[in-house]
C-alpha cells in the first residue's frame, strides 16, 4: 500500500513503501535482532503444515489451527485486511484468524521476533522494522513460494497475477522477501474543479509550474504545500525529479554505491529547482505534517500536493463537496530529461513472515488470499487505489483512481523506483533529514548533493555493512 507517515500507504505506502521509516537502526552491533532476552528461550516454529496439500491448499494449511495476522492501519485503513480474512475463510473455514490492527508496527512487533512472533505481519508506516535488518538477520522468511503456487482463483500462479515490478520490490539478494499488497502511484495533486473554473492547465514541467505560479498567488492561493515533518514525504519528490532529470542509470548507481554517484549530469538541476520553489515562496507557510498539509489543501489553501494515490481514502472525511481530486505526473525539467515520461509508481505496503512464525503455512495461504482477485478488487474499491494484484481497480468509478490508472496505462516500463533507503538505514536517514533541510530553505542544492555523497562514500568504504546491488 502505500507508504504515509502514519502510514506512509510504503510503499512500502507507501513500500513503500518503505518509503520510509525507521529513523535510525534497529538494532545496535552489541544486540542483534534476533537476540533473545536474557533468561528467555526462543520458541519453535511448528510450522509443519499438518494438513493435506493441493491446489486450494498448497502450503497444507491445517484444519483446527490459528494464524495471528497484524495489519497497519494508517491511511488506508485495515478494512480491506478484514474482507480478506472473509476471502481466506471462504477456503478455509475451519482455520482462525486472529486478526489486530495497530500504527506502531516496530514498537510492538519487533520485541517478538527473536522469541515468537505473529504469523503475519503488515510493515508498514514511521514505526516500521527496518527491512535490510529483517533480511541480514534472517528474521522474516524468503516468500518465493508463494509467488510459485497457483492463484487463488486459478489460471497460473500468484506471480502471474501481479503488477510489474511487484516481485522486483519485495526481493533482497536474489530472493522474495516482502508481499507488497498496494500499488501506489505518486505524483502531484491538484482539484480539478478549481482548475477548471480558472483555466489553468496543469503544468508537466517546472518552467510551466513557475508560469502558472503568479496566477495562482492571486488568488490568495499557496502554488505548492508539503508535508515539513517527514522526511521521506518530499523525498518521493526529489528523486522523482532527479529520475526524470539524469535518468535511470543516475539512481542505479546512486542505489549500488558508485563513486560519485551523487555528482552525475542532471541530478543537481533536479534539485535546484525545488530550491528555486522555496526561495520564491511558492510553499505554503508552516511545519505541517502530512495529515495537516492535505487537510489545507483540500482547504484551498494550496494548488498542488505531492503524495500517493492512498490520499483519497486517508482524508475521505474531510474532502469537501465538488473537490475534483485529481493525480498528474511529477514535473520534469524540461528538453534535457533523460526519462520524462517515466512514473513514479511501485508496490508498498509490505507483509512479511517472520521466521519463527509459529504458523507459517497458514500465514503463506492468506498471502495467496490478499493477492486474489477477489481481494484486491475490494481493497481498490474500499481505499480508492490500486492493489498490486492485475485488474484490481477496472471496476472502480472514482476520478482520483482513474487518473492513477491513466498514468500507468501511459507510463513506459521502466517505472521510477530508489532503493537505497531500503538497503541502507543511515542513508534511509541522512536522505529524510537533508530533504527535510532542502524544503525548509536551510540547504542549497549543492549542499544536498555534497552531503549525501559523504554520506554515500562513508556506507560505501564501512566492510561491517552488508552492500546490496541492483540491476534494474
Amino acid at each position: 500500500m502505500a507508504d504515509t507517515p502514519e502510514n506512509p500507504a510504503d510503499l512500502s505506502r507507501r513500500s513503500l513503501l518503505r518509503r520510509a521509516a525507521a529513523a535510525g537502526l534497529l538494532v545496535t552491533p552489541a544486540a542483534g535482532l534476533l537476540s533473545a532476552c536474557a533468561g528467555s528461550e526462543p520458541a519453535k516454529s511448528t510450522d509443519t503444515g499438518g494438513g493435506t496439500t493441493s491446489a486450494d491448499n498448497p502450503f497444507g494449511v491445517k484444519d483446527g489451527s490459528a494464524v495471528k495476522v497484524v495489519i497497519f492501519n494508517g491511511g488506508l485503513g485495515d478494512q480491506w485486511a478484514k474482507e480478506d480474512k472473509v476471502v481466506f475463510n471462504g477456503k478455509h473455514p475451519n482455520v482462525t484468524v486472529n486478526m489486530s490492527s495497530t500504527q506502531k508496527i516496530k514498537t510492538e512487533e519487533q520485541p517478538k521476533m527473536a522469541t515468537q512472533p505473529s504469523d503475519l505481519v503488515m510493515n508498514s508506516g514511521a514505526d516500521m522494522m527496518d527491512i535490510s535488518t529483517l533480511v541480514n538477520e534472517g528474521a522474516i522468511e524468503p516468500l518465493d513460494d508463494v509467488l510459485a503456487a497457483p492463484a487463488w482463483e486459478g489460471g497460473g500462479t500468484v506471480a502471474d497475477t501481479l503488477l510489474p515490478g511487484t516481485r522486483e520490490d519485495g526481493t533482497f539478494e536474489g530472493k522474495f522477501y516482502v508481499v507488497n499488497v498496494a500499488f501506489t502511484v505518486w505524483g502531484n495533486w491538484y482539484n480539478g474543479a478549481l482548475f477548471d473554473k480558472e483555466g489553468w492547465t496543469p503544468p508537466t514541467t517546472f518552467d510551466e509550474f513557475f508560469a502558472l505560479a503568479p496566477k495562482i498567488k492571486a488568488k490568495g492561493i499557496a502554488p505548492y504545500v508539503h508535508d515539513a515533518v517527514h522526511g521521506y514525504y518530499p523525498r518521493w519528490a526529489l528523486m522523482a525529479t532527479i529520475w526524470k532529470s539524469a535518468g535511470k542509470q543516475a539512481v542505479v548507481d546512486i542505489d549500488n554505491l558508485k563513486e560519485n554517484a551523487w555528482k552525475a549530469d542532471g541530478i543537481l538541476p533536479a534539485l535546484q529547482v525545488w530550491e528555486k520553489l522555496v526561495k520564491d515562496k511558492l510553499l505554503l507557510p508552516g511545519k505541517l505534517n502530512h495529515t495537516q498539509s492535505q487537510q489545507a489543501w483540500l482547504d484551498g489553501k494550496a494548488a498542488f500536493i505531492q503524495v500517493g494515490t492512498w490520499l483519497k481514502n486517508e482524508m475521505a472525511s474531510t474532502i469537501p463537496p465538488g473537490f475534483e481530486m485529481k493525480l498528474s505526473d511529477y514535473w520534469g525539467l524540461g528538453a534535457s530529461d533523460k526519462a520524462p515520461k517515466d512514473v513514479f509508481a511501485g508496490a508498498g505496503e509490505g507483509l512479511v513472515v517472520p521466521s519463527k512464525a509459529p504458523n507459517k503455512a497458514a500465514a503463506k495461504e492468506f498471502l495467496r488470499a490478499v493477492l486474489s482477485k477477489a481481494g484486491s478488487a475490494k481493497y481498490a474499491e474500499l481505499t480508492k487505489s490500486l492493489a498490486s494484484t492485475k485488474g484490481s481497480g477496472d471496476n472502480v468509478q472514482d476520478s482520483a483512481l482513474a487518473t492513477a490508472n491513466e498514468l500507468m496505462k501511459n507510463a513506459p516500463k521502466d517505472l521510477i523506483k530508489t532503493k537505497f533507503w531500503d538497503f541502507y538505514a543511515d542513508l534511509d536517514k541522512e536522505s529524510q533529514n537533508l530533504s527535510e533541510e532542502l524544503m525548509a530553505g536551510r540547504l542549497t542544492a549543492q549542499q544536498f548533493v555534497d552531503r549525501m555523497q559523504q554520506a554515500a562514500d562513508k556506507v560505501a568504504k564501512d566492510s561491517s555493512v552488508k552492500k546490496q546491488t541492483r540491476t534494474a
